[in-house]
């Protein structure tokens, strides 16, 4: 029993000893079971002497001080810690990354390095694969021990380059408060502010507005507003703002180039909207979709639709179909395969423009132009060419009947242009002188006639009189001459010039001046007929 006794004690103090320890283990905080770096105690080494301690292995950071943590923090080098603090070292020491490089080699090197503030001083060393780099400040004030002096020195840097950039900034930047008051600004609204104040009065608190208040609630995107300036004149804006803590960061960026970009693609829309209002072509514009997106007045005028119709933005198959309607195109044999061929016209157009003439059953004449563009628009261009093709029409019947005159004429005619070149001729010319000249990219001149003449006939000094007479400018008179053919006949030679420099060349041979062509009585004629 005795023994049970002293057993069952022994397993209860030993049950409450465990208890304790774990009650005092579990009051203790978590940074008091186990110290997370070994700079945890400043006594042991670092931040005590006045120094920023970075321990790598390679690249790759195995401890720093707090205050070399927060140096990392805010470098303005990228990724790893390694390359971010290589970024603020190079900032201070031109050549730490050769250096560096050369620290496994020397086993341990010391640098000075210049700051905004004083001197800053490296010391690295490798020892057992573990690279180490302090940094420090041989002036540091007295006042600092106990802080991280680089740390602080790095933000304040920091804090000098944002204060720099702001200055710099040519945007306008401002805060407002959740009343609406300006209560902080950049130099460039402060400047801009002093240049809006009148009769000698200096800026106060708050800081004067430039902007009407409503153009600034809430978030503002791309908002639009507008400064006058005695001396600068009117300058435009465009806000955006930022909502932050309860106020407002509002950013002015300057838009008189867009303005300005925007006024001249205005009055350029305003000169081409009065050049195609003039134009005598009606001109439709059709998107990337077919619809109708522009036409001008010509196009009412020659095509009869409607304005209400065109207002529409109708497609171009409605508007094809309303042309159909009035009999405004002619009608093909197979109408939708055209209405297609029309509508895809930028695909063949690869190749060259479209463009047809239309001969309506009014007896009107339209020259139609398709213009596809790069970006899928289509530019449709109707002319009224009716009077044009009629002229046309006009002076080649013209040409017709006078040729057909001269056809009857007994004497020989050949006609020369003022430079000497062969222009028409009649049957009687070519039955005399076997000569019918075909026209050709190269016409004849009264040169090589002049030879022909020669070659049909004997010889005789009036063929180069009749050259140098037709190549001859200017005032002349009527001349004859005669001339053997190498047949006998007997050929007598006129030329008369005509009006504008041209020559008539006129030939009878003595058979047909004697005889001539037999009478016909009227009767005879009309039955001939």
């Amino acid at each position: 029993m005795d023994w049970l006794l002293a057993l069952a004690l022994l397993l209860i103090a030993v049950v409450a000893a465990v208890a304790a320890l774990l009650v005092v283990n579990a009051l203790k905080g978590p940074g008091q079971r186990h110290s997370e770096s070994i700079f945890a105690d400043a006594g042991r080494t670092g931040e005590a002497t006045g120094e920023t301690v970075f321990l790598f292995d390679g690249e790759a950071l195995l401890d720093a001080t707090p205050g070399a943590r927060q140096i990392l923090a805010a470098s303005r080098g990228k990724g790893s810690a390694w390359p971010r603090l290589l970024g603020y070292l190079s900032a201070h020491f031109s050549d730490v990354r050769e250096e560096l490089g050369r620290l496994e080699e020397k086993g341990q090197i010391i640098l000075s390095g210049k700051t905004a503030k004083g001197t800053l001083l490296l010391t690295a060393s490798l020892t057992g694969g573990i690279t180490r780099i302090a940094l420090s400040d041989p002036s540091r004030d007295a006042r600092m021990t106990g802080a991280d002096a680089l740390a602080f020195q790095a933000l304040t840097e920091e804090v000098e380059d944002l204060r720099d950039v702001l200055a710099q900034t040519p945007v306008l930047i401002w805060r407002e408060d959740a009343q609406g008051d300006v209560v902080w600004a950049n130099a460039a609204y402060l400047l801009k502010a002093m240049s809006s104040l009148t009769g000698g009065r200096e800026l106060g608190w708050p800081l004067p507005r430039l902007f009407e208040q409503l153009a600034t609630q809430g978030s503002v995107r791309g908002q639009r507003a507008v400064l006058s300036d005695a001396d600068q004149g009117q300058s435009w804006f465009d806000l955006i703002g930022v909502e932050s803590d309860g106020a407002r960061l509002m950013f002015a960026l300057p838009a008189d180039a867009a303005v300005n970009a925007e006024s001249a693609l205005r009055d350029f829309m305003q000169t081409l909207s009065k050049t195609f209002a003039q134009l005598p072509i009606g001109l439709a514009i059709f998107d990337r979709q077919r619809q109708l997106q522009l036409f001008n007045p010509a196009l009412l005028d020659l095509t009869g639709l409607p304005p209400d119709f065109l207002s529409m933005r109708p497609s171009l198959l409605s508007v094809l179909d309303a042309l159909r309607d009035r009999n405004m195109i002619p009608e093909p044999k197979d109408y939708r395969s055209w209405r297609r061929q029309l509508v895809e016209m930028e695909k063949a157009a690869a190749s060259g423009l479209y463009e047809e003439t239309w001969n309506l059953p009014d007896g009107q004449t339209f020259k139609v132009i398709g213009r596809p563009h790069p970006n899928g628009a289509l530019a449709l261009m109707i002319e009224d060419i009716t009077n044009e093709v009629t002229r046309n029409r006009r002076y080649r019947l013209d040409l017709e009947l006078g040729q057909a005159v001269i056809d009857e004429m007994e004497e020989a005619v050949a006609v020369f242009s003022s430079s000497g070149q062969f222009v028409m001729s009649n049957l009687a010319y070519a039955r005399l002188w076997a000569h019918e000249p075909e026209g050709g990219l190269k016409p004849e001149t009264i040169k090589t006639v002049a030879a022909h003449w020669r070659a049909q006939s004997a010889p005789a000094t009036i063929w180069s009189e009749a050259e140098e007479f037709i190549s001859t400018v200017g005032n002349r008179v009527t001349w004859r001459g005669e001339a053997r053919l190498v047949d006998g006949r007997l050929v007598t030679c006129r030329f008369v010039p005509l009006a504008g420099g041209a020559t008539l060349a006129a030939f009878r041979t003595a058979d047909v001046a004697s005889a001539g062509r037999p009478q016909m009585t009227v009767a005879e004629s009309l039955k001939t007929a």
